[in-house]
């Protein structure tokens, strides 16, 4: 069996990169993208770091710690735009592609170490400097687990080539066991409670044990961090489980007339998802986050397989009247569609017909000629004051062709 030599690209503060490019006096300053209607930092530059700024912390406790940085709201179109730049150059040394996440890829780097060596991973990483603007850590090892250990290790803007079992030793020894992608806090303290610390500690374990006490997603960790590529490069995403729909609704509020068009709104980014996707679901659930850390969640069976706004949002708004919790404030919510199936696999329903002038059809039409959620639903319009400001009519979740979510 051949044996897989994988590259990981990771692009350095990526929004902020991204953000240079247009703004090129932003270089070298300290500089923070705004989520969140502009309240709370998503993603900082390394100067800012240094100062000691957190991704997640509100503008106003940043300030305090670097009055000088600079802050602008996020732009997913723009964004979006470089990261497909990004691909398509990478596409141009390697056609076997994974776009994994909007700064994220991994390739297969076999030809191109083979044929050019570490010489011909340093003109890619050039190449896409000049091409996008856009500075990338590249790692390359035996699996997609062991290259994406080494790009992190190679940041900012290195190159750190793992393919001998002495440089995969050197790459795995005192490294954190939560450092590793699918080993997230409760497995970290399941691993560390048996004294499994580091990387190279868990792969000296035994396999079974790594199996029992993590499950079998454990044992293809075990695997990938020995150098066995068992997670192969995905050129397409698998399909769905679920697909859902939602994030923080900004300022927390009991407003029900707001909270609903928070919903509305939520319901149009997830029909267009599964119209993208050729997707129908035949249930929905609503997940309400509160401020004061509680929560609800409700789900309902519906009539038949449907992707229709017509459908869903009366369904919705049926679920958030009986699972809201009245005088909450709500913080973030949830949609989701349930028992995903392809549309043109799905049995249609005697009871849930067709709408016979679909709203989401029109809608969509339009949409795809004037620019994705230009047209909403009336019903949206209490949210006026979020749809003023651009950087809130997209999200990163609706950025298709990525395999993370």
């Amino acid at each position: 069996m051949a044996t897989s030599i994988i590259g990981h690209l990771d692009a350095d503060c990526f929004y902020v990169s991204c953000e240079r490019v247009r703004f090129p006096g932003l270089k070298g300053k300290p500089v923070g993208v705004l989520g969140n209607q502009g309240a709370c930092i998503i993603a900082k530059s390394y100067e800012l770091k240094a100062k000691g700024v957190k991704t997640g912390w509100p503008i106003w406790d940043a300030h305090k710690l670097c009055p000088e940085a600079i802050y602008v709201k996020r732009d997913f179109y723009w964004y979006e735009e470089l990261s497909r730049q990004l691909v398509e150059t990478v596409r141009q040394a390697s056609p076997t592609v994974e776009y994994y996440s909007v700064d994220e890829l991994f390739f297969d780097a076999g030809p191109l170490l083979k044929s050019r060596g570490r010489e011909g991973i340093s003109d890619l990483q050039k190449e896409i400097l000049k091409e996008t603007g856009i500075p990338v850590s590249i790692g390359i090892s035996l699996s997609k687990l062991l290259a994406k250990l080494a790009s992190d290790s190679a940041k900012p803007f290195g190159i750190d080539v793992a393919v001998t079992e002495d440089e995969i030793q050197a790459l795995l020894k005192g490294k954190p066991v939560g450092d590793v992608t699918g080993i997230a806090r409760q497995r970290r303290k399941t691993l560390n409670s048996r004294g499994i610390f580091t990387c190279d500690q868990f792969v000296k374990a035994d396999r079974r044990l790594i199996r029992k006490l993590i499950t079998k997603n454990g044992e293809d960790i075990w695997w990938e961090l020995r150098g066995v590529s068992v997670l192969p490069i995905a050129t397409s995403r698998p399909p769905h489980k679920v697909v859902a729909r939602g994030g923080s609704v900004g300022a927390a509020t009991a407003d029900r007339l707001r909270i609903e068009a928070w919903i509305i709104r939520n319901i149009e980014r997830l029909t267009d998802a599964l119209e993208h996707h050729g997707y129908v679901c035949d249930k929905l659930g609503l997940m309400l986050g509160y401020k004061d850390g509680t929560g609800s969640y409700g789900t309902a069976v519906l009539l038949g397989p449907t992707a229709y706004f017509e459908h869903l949002a009366p369904i919705a708004r049926e679920l958030f009247e009986t699972g809201y919790k009245t005088g909450k404030k709500v913080h973030y919510m949830h949609l989701i569609a349930e028992r995903i199936q392809f549309k043109k696999d799905a049995q249609t329903s005697i009871f849930q017909k067709e709408p016979e002038k679909s709203l989401t059809g029109t809608a969509n039409f339009v949409n795809r000629h004037t620019g994705r959620f230009s047209v909403r639903s009336a019903a949206t319009l209490p949210l006026t004051d979020i749809y003023r400001d651009d950087a809130n009519e997209y999200d990163i979740c609706d950025i298709y062709g990525k395999t993370c979510f």
